[in-house]
């Protein structure tokens, strides 16, 4: 019976909180503990359109540059019999070697990322879980799941999840959990923040598999209008094998906006791991919601509408594969679908509705182990943007080669 109450909370993904570190994340144990360790490296990166939203006939329309991006990271894992803590921190720089034509560019401009995660075991039924994770950088990574804007300028991200479970028999099991979780861009009213709350019921029906129930209430606030959504969702944790685990979730999610208009839409969520050979893994993730990011665009780089009704629909799939065992290949895509409805102008009294756009990001790579320190990569990095806003429209290649050395 022990090991059916460990999967009872082992498989813990909390699909509500999947985007605090990414939506390719899927909850696991980790097993034993790993010593603090530090990694330097830098990365020589050409960019053939280093601000892509800079529409044509401005400055920075197109705007070639070469930039060196040097980084130092660390990371911790210590595990004991009731705890396991998770630490992960980078810092590092883009310098760009020319300066860019945009206006309100920046030749130098910092990274930071932190990731913090406890879970704790008060007692064999009795279990506290804490997920957190900021980033101050470029750009937001599609896989992150927020906002998909392309700035001149760095953003703020912030994320925690915290909960507490319970195991009330030996199958049935429960998740209560509180939340928040914030962006700070330079695009136009763009800055949002939120908090939420969830409850997540558990039943275990047989070695593998885990069904879940789950209620969950979100508020957002910040320079566009508030708005409250409420999720109600079931869905199914199940481990193909002691490699792979699947984790979705799918229901209903109802939405009120201020001065916009209340909805209602389908709700789905997913996310896979999985060892398919000794040599070949594959992680991937499906999301469609109505999301708050990104809500205010414009038609014409005057008039600025706010949709209340925003439906995106997120896909991504990362693969690596070892060629040799010191040659690694790796490569990947994102896909993001958005609708928009609901449109009020901004300082304005017209409305907007039907319009759509999509983006596409694909990449590949090698990585090569030189020794057990030293390792180098090579990466291609496309993306295409599709939008019936004109501003939006646009395509991108990045080449970086790079290297790093663990000590």
């Amino acid at each position: 019976m022990k090991k059916k109450s460990a999967f009872l909370f082992a498989s813990l993904a909390s699909i509500s909180s999947l985007s605090a570190q990414g939506l390719y994340y899927i909850g696991q144990e980790t097993n034993e503990s790993i010593p603090l360790t530090w990694v330097a490296g830098a990365s020589m990166i050409w960019d053939n359109n280093v601000t892509p939203l800079v529409t044509e006939g401005n400055p920075g329309f197109e705007d070639e540059v070469w930039s060196i991006n040097p980084y130092v990271q660390a990371s911790f894992t210590n595990v004991d019999p009731r705890t396991t803590i998770n630490f992960y921190a980078r810092a590092g720089v883009n310098y760009y070697l020319e300066d860019m034509e945009a206006d309100g560019t920046d030749r130098t401009i910092p990274n930071l990322r932190f990731g913090f995660d406890l879970n704790h075991s008060v007692s064999p039924r009795l279990r506290f879980s804490s997920r957190n994770f900021l980033a101050y950088e470029m750009e937001p990574e599609f896989a992150v799941g927020i906002s998909n804007d392309r700035t001149v300028d760095p953003y703020f991200f912030y994320s925690s999840d915290n909960s507490v479970g319970y195991r009330w028999t030996q199958r049935v099991g429960s998740y209560t959990g509180f939340g928040f979780t914030g962006y700070l861009g330079d695009t136009i009213l763009a800055d949002r923040k939120s908090w939420y709350l969830y409850h997540q019921m558990r039943y275990q029906l047989d070695q593998r598999t885990v069904l879940t129930a789950q209620y969950r209430y979100s508020a957002w606030s910040g320079d566009a209008n508030d708005s409250t959504n409420h999720f109600i969702t079931g869905g199914v944790e199940y481990r193909l094998s002691q490699n792979s685990v699947f984790v979705g979730s799918a229901g209903v999610q109802f939405r009120s906006v201020d001065n916009g208009d209340d909805s209602s839409s389908p709700f789905l969520e997913g996310s896979l791991r999985t060892q398919l050979t000794s040599a070949f893994g594959v992680r991937g993730f499906v999301r469609y919601s109505m999301e708050d990011f990104d809500t205010i665009q414009t038609n014409d780089g005057v008039n600025f509408f706010e949709y209340s009704d925003q439906q995106v629909l997120r896909i991504g799939l990362t693969g690596d594969y070892r060629l040799t065992p010191r040659l690694t290949g790796f490569g990947g895509f994102d896909l993001v679908h958005t609708m928009y409805d609901g449109g009020n102008q901004i300082d304005g009294t017209a409305t907007d509705s039907g319009r759509s756009e999509d983006l596409i990001n694909a990449y590949i790579g090698l990585r090569a182990k030189v020794n057990d320190a030293l390792n180098v990569d090579c990466t291609i990095n496309y993306t295409d943007s599709s939008s019936d806003f004109a501003n939006n429209d646009y395509d991108r290649l990045r080449l970086s080669a790079g290297v790093s050395y663990t000590f």
